[in-house]
């Protein structure tokens, strides 16, 4: 079994045809195809089911996936590293991140990064916080940027800064005019909420179950404008970080009082570490950002 062949593998099992894998990995689809029928007969089974419009992995396919990822990203971390004793620091740096970033200025410390390192390829998709987890733990990811309420099993965490979480009601609402509230006033209220996995959301879900509280989650959107919208029409309540950027002019802000939950921004890697050196150096940029932040909003971790 060869790398190439791997890497044959996984381009098919992603795209999940063999004509658009092979225009990804700029070879004759013949030659996939040849690639793939040889790899299945070291292997003694079929990876892919193969019909006239799609492939679909079989359980085996299923076994070898997330094993052909850690195999190739290892290769790809010892290459670097290699690369980077050398002082040529190159490669491919896959990124994850969730959506509330503003606190880190990612954008910034990733156009540091190129411009010293040129020949590192940056890629970095944006997905909830407990897919990403996923993505670490199978190899698809280098670094991730999460916010989580407990370590995810297998993985290395660490946190870079907690935000505090407040009520955001509309202007008419009861509790507008309060200067705080607590978790257990909020348990008749409707909410609005971004989906289960995403970071926010299971913090506050965390937060109500650890109190012995339930709630009622009507609206759920994926994106924080959308989110503080419906806030604004008066269709529910939200509880969401202070350091959310965009606060429009129908929405009060009431603190949270007692038992409060946290949001979380942490840096998740394999349980080994960022080997990619290209992740060391990013993860790095991150925590000396984080050491320099003065925003009192904020709790930087050390």
């Amino acid at each position: 079994m060869e790398l190439r062949q791997l890497e044959h593998f996984v381009a098919v099992a992603e795209e999940r045809h063999f004509t658009r894998a092979a225009r990804r990995l700029h070879i004759v689809q013949s030659g996939l195809s040849a690639s793939i029928r040889l790899l299945e007969r070291e292997l003694g089974g079929e990876l892919f089911v193969r019909s006239t419009r799609r492939v679909e992995l079989t359980e085996a396919g299923h076994a070898l996936l997330a094993e052909a990822r850690l195999v190739l990203g290892a290769a790809a971390a010892a290459r670097d590293a290699v690369a980077s004793v050398q002082g040529l620091l190159r490669g491919r740096l896959r990124i994850g991140i969730l959506q509330s970033m503003g606190l880190l200025r990612l954008p910034e410390l990733l156009a540091d990064l190129h411009s010293h390192h040129p020949g590192v390829e940056i890629q970095m998709t944006q997905a909830p916080s407990a897919a990403l987890a996923d993505h670490i733990r199978e190899g698809r990811f280098d670094l991730a940027f999460v916010s989580l309420p407990t370590r995810p099993e297998g993985l290395e965490m660490i946190p870079l800064v907690d935000v505090p979480m407040e009520l955001a009601c509309d202007t008419r609402h009861r509790f507008a005019d309060r200067q705080g509230v607590r978790l257990a006033e909020l348990t008749g209220e409707t909410f609005v909420d971004f989906p289960p996995d995403w970071g926010g959301r299971m913090t506050v879900d965390s937060a109500f179950a650890t109190e012995g509280l339930q709630r009622r989650v009507m609206f759920e959107v994926g994106d924080g404008p959308m989110l503080l919208d419906l806030v604004a029409q008066g269709l529910g309540v939200a509880i969401v970080p202070t350091s959310l950027a965009r606060r429009p002019a129908g929405v009060r802000y009431v603190p949270l009082r007692g038992a409060r939950p946290v949001f979380r921004i942490s840096a998740v890697t394999s349980r080994q570490g960022a080997s990619n050196p290209a992740a060391k150096v990013l993860l790095d940029l991150v925590l000396a950002r984080m050491t320099e932040a003065s925003d009192p909003l904020v709790d930087v971790r050390e």
